[in-house]
């Protein structure tokens, strides 16, 4: 080899190192970035709503028009709607997922209904709320409830929880799907048995982000959903309740006294942060379990 190839190698080499170590630079640049904004929303509301946090704030309902008491009635109701959420578009996000990644066939309209759901993970929430308000809550006669909230943030969420899917269908190897057929299995079996239990984990991925943005919307729910204030627990699906995002908007828009409350507004908003945390942390646990099991 002449020394001017071995030469052009080496700037070669060295432009490759010197553009991976500037990418990894962004990279860490961005992610201290996207940190200290965190810790800096964590600060600012621990510091204006640590005080508004006891035991009565946390198993009370609000009295004195909101402006004391606590949310125990919103806590409750953020946790119906979230579940409920899930309950709905989990299995109809994976069930489309599957379909779509297993058993259509590739094509124009394949392209199309994928471009039409990448489209709508990108509607405003509040589209999605008029939309719950016109099919479940008038047209459906559920009216406003836990459960037309519940289909609402369903369907809201659904493009997140079919993406996500379809990208844990395409990871697992061609080579599970071939040997369980050569087997003798089924197609649904194959996929029941075999590549379903293994996507499963990193589908939970995209059920964690769902239940993350189902908990903190306002628009999908305050339509369908949520209501002012109640003092009444649900009992049932048909029952109204108070949401944690919704009071927020609600003390800090529209309450008796919008200064008076400010502690008890920064107190909701870290109880709701809290509270998508701790979710979050179950389904993450119940993630690493099953890919334990693998």
């Amino acid at each position: 080899m002449s020394p001017s190839t071995i030469g052009l190698a080496q700037q070669t080499a060295s432009r490759r190192i010197f553009s991976q170590s500037a990418m990894f630079g962004l990279f860490r640049i961005a992610a201290v970035i996207h940190g200290l904004a965190l810790f800096v929303i964590l600060f600012f509301l621990i510091k204006n709503g640590w005080q508004a946090i006891n035991w009565t704030f946390l198993t009370q309902p609000p009295i004195n028009s909101m402006t004391q008491g606590g949310i125990f009635p919103c806590i409750v109701g953020t946790i119906y709607l979230s579940i409920g959420a899930m309950l709905i578009a989990f299995p109809l996000g994976t069930a489309s997922a599957i379909y779509l990644n297993e058993y259509a066939r590739q094509g124009v309209v394949l392209r199309i209904i994928r471009f039409g759901i990448n489209n709508l993970a990108g509607v405003p929430s509040v589209v999605f709320g008029l939309f719950g308000l016109a099919l479940f809550v008038t047209w459906m006669k559920m009216g406003v409830s836990i459960l037309a909230g519940a289909f609402t943030l369903g369907f809201l969420t659904l493009p997140v929880i079919i993406g996500t899917a379809e990208e844990a269908l395409r990871s697992v190897p061609a080579t599970y799907r071939e040997a369980s057929l050569a087997l003798g299995a089924t197609k649904w079996q194959t996929i029941y048995r075999v590549v379903w239990p293994a996507a499963l984990p990193s589908m939970l991925t995209g059920g964690i982000l769902a239940l993350s943005r189902a908990a903190g919307e306002t628009a999908a729910i305050m339509f369908t959903a949520a209501v002012f204030y109640t003092k009444k627990m649900p009992t049932s699906i048909f029952d109204q309740v108070m949401a944690l995002p919704y009071h927020i908007y609600v003390l800090a828009t529209a309450g008796t006294d919008i200064e008076q409350t400010r502690h008890l507004q920064y107190g909701t908003a870290l109880v709701l942060i809290f509270l998508v945390l701790g979710m979050n942390l179950a389904a993450i646990v119940y993630r690493s379990r099953l890919r334990k099991n693998r």
